[in-house]
């Protein structure tokens, strides 16, 4: 048994982990599809922990590690909704699996370091909810990842949120309605008067969205609400990434939304090539879970070559770390 990092990706379709051991090979995995709750008090620590801990000691004992020394928890909503788990993480991974030094990030950027590594340039996060982040390796950049309700414009939940507007335009008889999306919307969740029912007492409401987006994106080649839906989805993108790119910086797409194929990635890389005309457009290396395993790896060797921000990426080191 020896020393050994986790690391872990908490996003809006739920929580994924994996463990590595200190002399290196392939990490232990674990996922659970449950999104972590946030509350009055911002992102739940207790409802993360509950998750995380019994899938971090698995993942140990398969991987023969006895204690996690250092960990890096990516997480959603973490600059806006990450105070309490900044307050209570670092002494509870402490006490239950050794940890000494803690690095809480961003899922931006755990994505980007899972896409670009550690060179500067600018990532489009785009799955559930949507975040562009960049950096020039002296400074973060970010633009959107405001949430389902204000914002995550182009997201997974933003395309199907437009596309079960345009079902219910259908159904009511409006101007801009989509029969096609309608058929769609009925088959998956039930008739349309049931519509806000089945969604707005849900806590993972921003998921639910999101599972309509590929539904948006089957009707796209015949139905054209459905393609300017995704034509706005892409524009929104684009100008995220646009914001935060660094000139002359490499831009990369992650997350789940490339799994929409050509409805929306053919869109995009007009949009991005409209506004970003002298930037390099690379293909992900990995994905946010990839980001923080790299992200653990370096940071069980040394400091890590990235801008600090306790919105973005905090490192804390327990005493006599």
């Amino acid at each position: 048994m020896t020393d050994g990092h986790l690391a872990v990706d908490s996003g809006g379709s739920g929580l994924r982990v994996a463990v590595g051991a200190a002399g290196g090979g392939a990490p232990a995995r674990r996922a659970t599809r449950e999104p972590v709750r946030t509350g009055a008090r911002g992102i739940d620590p207790g409802h993360l922990l509950e998750h995380l801990l019994p899938m971090a000691r698995a993942a140990a004992a398969e991987a023969g590690v006895a204690r996690l020394t250092t960990a890096v928890v990516g997480a959603a909503g973490l600059a806006t909704l990450g105070e309490a788990l900044r307050a209570e993480l670092p002494g509870a991974l402490a006490r239950e699996l050794g940890t000494r030094t803690l690095a809480l990030a961003a899922d931006a950027v755990t994505a980007y370091v899972g896409a670009l590594g550690f060179r500067a340039g600018a990532v489009v996060a785009a799955g559930t909810g949507a975040i562009a982040v960049g950096t020039d390796l002296t400074r973060w950049r970010r633009a959107d990842g405001w949430g389902h309700l204000l914002g995550d414009c182009g997201s997974g939940a933003w395309i199907g949120r437009a596309g079960l507007e345009a079902a219910l335009r259908a159904h009511d008889g409006r101007e801009d309605g989509s029969a096609a999306l309608l058929a769609r919307a009925t088959r998956r969740f039930g008739p349309a008067p049931g519509l806000p029912g089945a969604l707005y007492p849900r806590t993972d409401r921003a998921a639910v969205l999101a599972s309509f987006a590929p539904d948006v994106a089957a009707c796209a080649a015949g139905d054209p609400v459905a393609a300017d839906i995704l034509r706005a989805a892409a524009r929104h993108l684009a100008g995220s990434a646009a914001a935060v790119c660094p000139e002359g910086a490499s831009v990369a797409l992650t997350g789940g939304l490339r799994g929409l194929g050509d409805p929306l990635l053919v869109p995009l890389e007009e949009e991005l090539a409209r506004r970003l005309p002298g930037v390099r457009r690379v293909p992900a290396e990995g994905g946010p879970l990839d980001g923080a395993v790299r992200l653990a790896a370096g940071l069980a060797t040394g400091p890590l070559p990235l801008p600090d921000d306790p919105g973005m990426l905090w490192v804390t080191v327990a005493e006599g770390g």
